[in-house]
């Protein structure tokens, strides 16, 4: 079965800051991380092509992005880039990339939400422009949030309704505390919007590193597949986060695993083909 990693990251700490690296917890993923490593590592699991997303808020991470990409050789089918969605010529930003070396590939837009103060970020006059602006230039936009942020998340979807949005690692639920709600909740509002996709990934880093289990992780994935729908589902890895709890290929095991009871046609959904619509990959 053909598969698509909807989300992972490439870094190198030798070449560029990446302070929430600094987390001391984080040290045994404080190393590079690149385009070769992520190669041999999607072979072994069968993955044949992937979505590479930004790591910081840098526009010089999106180009060189673009350019890795570029150079896979097919591997990487599509960036989720960074810009500064408050920037009055946001437009201007996102015609240039598109115009630059490998800018065919730029597929969608995130900014760490997670890491704002201000829980209604999303909602501002000039964030929801900036997401107007993704969306007319035909991108998606990544949903990088917190439970705590998903009725703001829910809102900003509201108000740009010609958008697509993608719902990262389903909202980060409450894994390692075992709770459902209100996360189940919030997620369920969002999924009402027929715009908005949801990813199937980070699971095993929201819960216990060290001593998760299947049955740990599947309550959660069964809200996503019920809210959802296999038709708004994307699996992906995010590697090399991921490694703090499990290493590439049981990743993908354990995607499998979660999706085992579905269709064929439904496992395909969300192994390949949702990624590939929602985000246009060629």
């Amino acid at each position: 079965m053909s598969i698509i990693d909807a989300h992972h990251h490439l870094w190198n700490p030798a070449e560029r800051s990446y302070p929430w690296l600094e987390d001391a917890a984080l040290a045994p993923i404080r190393r590079p991380y690149v385009l070769d490593d992520l190669r041999g590592h999607a072979d072994a699991a069968g993955v044949h092509r992937t979505v590479l997303v930004q790591t910081v808020s840098d526009l010089s991470e999106t180009r060189q992005f673009l350019t890795v990409a570029h150079a896979s050789r097919g591997l990487i089918a599509g960036v989720v880039g960074w810009v500064d969605l408050t920037d009055p010529d946001v437009e201007r930003t996102l015609a240039e990339l598109r115009a630059s070396p490998g800018g065919e590939l730029l597929v969608g837009i995130r900014h760490q939400v997670q890491d704002e103060e201000d829980p209604g970020w999303l909602l501002r006059p000039d964030v929801l422009r900036g997401l107007q602006a993704v969306a007319a230039a035909g991108m998606s936009y990544d949903l990088l949030v917190f439970p705590q942020q998903l009725a703001a998340a829910a809102g900003a979807v509201e108000r740009v309704p010609e958008g697509r949005f993608v719902l990262d690692h389903a909202g980060k639920p409450p894994i390692r505390s075992a709770v459902l709600e209100p996360w189940a909740t919030d997620l369920r509002r969002l999924a009402g919007h027929g715009n908005v996709a949801c990813k199937l990934s980070g699971l095993v880093t929201e819960a216990d590193w060290q001593h998760w289990t299947m049955s740990d992780l599947r309550p959660y994935a069964d809200v996503v597949l019920e809210s959802f729908g296999p038709g708004r589902v994307m699996a992906g890895s995010d590697w090399p986060v991921c490694e703090l709890a499990a290493s590439y290929a049981r990743v993908w095991e354990v995607a499998s695993e979660l999706v085992a009871l579905l269709a064929a046609a439904e496992q395909r959904a969300v192994l390949a083909e949702v990624a590939a619509r929602f985000y246009r990959l060629g």
